[in-house]
């Protein structure tokens, strides 16, 4: 599933050919790709409204229209293009919904495993109410970091993977930071000191920065909006590296599974607090 260093580099990649353009009209095959309104009402009221700004929360991408704003979760196999309407790109075949703009061209969502929502909506704060902060902005701060953990049992992995926590993480990301950390994931979070919070605060902004220098993960189905596969698979430190050498100290990395995920980890460098 694309992650928050994904989200934005598809967000700095629909600037360009989305904003100033106008939308003509909607398309879609499978309705329930539209969460809401209703695929007519959908239809109806962004016809005609054009795009003003593009920006990213969590994992949703927000295009602001005139009056409204247009809210997509690429979910798990979700991607984001624009193209001439008559040019044909590999992706075309799992294109559930497509926008038509003033200018000849389209915004389409290829979905393949149709598990994408689009929203319509002129609350976006509401809609959104539920995620946590934002880890790359001010609102992150270490004070509000900690506080969130207090009381919690569960495994730090887990915790990092809660949207309402922080939102934006993911899987990959996750893995990467506790690295960095050097934290086992399977770790409970009552267990952390306040070293371990402090370094791990520092580590979720520093793995997702270096996922957004690289322009994202292309592991399954993610790719930039151009078609191209980012580069952040090529320098992680433990996610999908099972078997192979930590690049820190050499160790074989492990794979286990937290919170029904697999989890990777260095068994010497991130040792499990008993």
């Amino acid at each position: 599933m694309p992650e928050l260093p994904e989200v934005e580099t598809v967000v700095r990649g629909l600037r360009e050919p989305l904003i100033g353009r106008r939308i003509l009209s909607m398309w879609q095959d499978w309705a329930a790709t539209i969460h809401s309104p209703s695929p007519a009402e959908f239809e109806a009221r962004i016809a005609g409204q054009a795009v003003r700004h593009i920006r990213r929360r969590g994992k949703y991408i927000l295009i602001e229209l005139d009056h409204d704003t247009l809210v997509i979760h690429l979910k798990m196999s979700g991607r984001l293009y624009v193209a001439q309407a008559a040019a044909e790109h590999d992706a075309d075949r799992w294109v559930h919904v497509r926008f038509d703009l003033d200018n000849g061209e389209q915004l389409r969502f290829s979905d393949l495993r149709k598990f994408g929502r689009v929203y319509l909506t002129d609350d976006v704060a509401g809609l959104l109410a539920h995620l946590g902060p934002e880890p790359l902005s001010a609102d992150f701060t270490l004070a509000g970091f900690r506080a969130g953990m207090q009381g919690r049992k569960r495994a730090i992995k887990a915790l990092l993977l809660e949207q309402e926590f922080i939102a934006g993480i993911g899987n990959i990301y996750a893995d990467e930071a506790l690295f960095r950390a050097r934290i086992h994931p399977a770790t409970s979070v009552r267990r952390l000191s306040d070293d371990d919070t402090q370094r791990l605060h520092q580590t979720i902004r520093d793995a997702l920065q270096a996922g957004i220098e690289r322009e994202g993960a292309s592991i399954n189905w993610y790719r930039k909006p151009d078609g191209q596969k980012g580069e952040s698979q090529d320098y992680f430190f433990v996610y999908g590296r099972t078997g192979l050498p930590c690049r820190n100290c050499g160790a074989a990395i492990n794979k286990i599974r937290v919170a029904q995920r697999g989890t990777h980890f260095c068994p010497e460098c991130q040792p499990l607090k008993k």
